[in-house]
């Protein structure tokens, strides 16, 4: 078995963060098929989280605009990541800090317990990302 190399590793960093990221652009653009054509063959995607889908329903047409946001600022951290760019980190570091806010508001305020599974997911994604060995393979 050949050891790894310092190219590998930071191939499989940067892999693994936008292979985080292009399921992040899959979710948010079915979400974003199904909102816009209720009653579709892609309903059934919300049984993973039905509380989540009676948010977005209640919004209306906004839940479209919001998961498109989503959807476009994954495409971009894929991109930036994929180019290794400092902005692409930046950009991905904002996410899940987001991400991890929004599970901690919804634990707290009881509105969804299970988000509590994401919490300390985010809190290590987002500690290793901010070493300084990882930060340097993304560029200016």
């Amino acid at each position: 078995m050949a050891a790894k190399t310092p190219s590998r590793d930071r191939s499989l960093i940067v892999t693994a963060l936008i292979s985080l990221f292009v399921i992040g652009t899959i979710a948010s653009f079915v979400s974003i098929a199904s909102l816009s054509f209720p009653g579709s063959f892609l309903d059934p995607i919300w049984r993973l989280n039905p509380h989540a889908h009676e948010r977005l329903i209640r919004l209306g047409s906004w839940a479209i605009v919001l998961m498109s946001v989503v959807c476009i600022a994954c495409v971009c951290a894929v991109i930036g990541l994929h180019l290794r760019q400092l902005w692409g980190y930046w950009l991905a570091v904002g996410m899940l800090g987001a991400n991890l806010v929004g599970d901690l508001t919804a634990v707290v305020t009881g509105r969804e317990p299970k988000a509590i599974v994401g919490v300390p997911i985010a809190l290590v994604v987002l500690i290793y990302l901010m070493r300084r060995r990882v930060r340097s393979l993304f560029q200016n």
